[in-house]
């Protein structure tokens, strides 16, 4: 089996586009976390928020998919991010740990894997995930998200937009060949922002 990777799979989904990234973002996904050998990443995040739907809407799934959706306003707090892969599974894993500030530390770990129809998943926990789409802009690179599901027994299930917190938005920003900054918008048709969070990372030793 070849090993499950960040890189390789952008790689293919991005086709010519992968060239316009900036060198220092694809050496950043050239790494291939080996099954044991994790890549560890630490940052702080200068805006972590939620609007008033949002809160009610991560107290209420916290239960199930953990700290997908922070029910929580704070800023200048340290997050831990974990990148790692499994012997003989197809999926790359990420795990957080947001060490907030005056609250129990919340994790949180997603997969991300190819579909049969060579989308981009991103699983966030019960069978709840999202289809990505990848682009390239000013040699950053960003998703959307392109539908939420709910898979059961194989099966995707698509979930109404209107019934889940919006449109996710993420940019990888390359800083220079060891920091980058991370910010996520999640943005719903009727209600406006959602969630927000906002940081500068760089990739750390064990």
């Amino acid at each position: 089996m070849t090993l499950p990777s960040e890189g390789e799979l952008f790689k293919k989904i991005l086709g010519a586009e992968w060239s316009r990234l900036h060198p220092d973002i694809q050496a950043r996904f050239d790494k291939n976390p080996l099954p044991g050998k994790p890549l560890n990443y630490r940052g702080e995040l200068s805006e972590l928020t939620c609007s008033k739907l949002g809160r009610v809407l991560g107290y209420f799934t916290m239960p199930m998919i953990q700290g997908a959706l922070m029910p929580y306003n704070d800023a200048h707090f340290l997050v831990d991010i974990q990148v790692y892969s499994k012997e003989n599974c197809p999926s790359i894993f990420k795990q957080r740990i947001y060490r907030l500030n005056g609250r129990k530390s919340v994790q949180f770990t997603s997969y991300m894997q190819e579909s049969s129809k060579g989308e981009v998943l991103e699983y966030v926990g019960m069978g709840l995930g999202m289809k990505l789409v990848l682009d390239v802009r000013d040699g950053n690179l960003h998703f959307e998200s392109d539908g939420y599901f709910w898979e059961v027994f194989g099966l995707r299930i698509p979930l109404p937009g209107l019934f889940t917190p919006g449109k996710t938005f993420l940019c990888h920003r390359n800083n220079n060949a060891n920091q980058f900054d991370i910010r996520i918008d999640i943005r719903h048709p009727l209600f406006g922002t959602t969630f927000t969070q906002a940081g500068v990372f760089r990739e750390v030793a064990a």
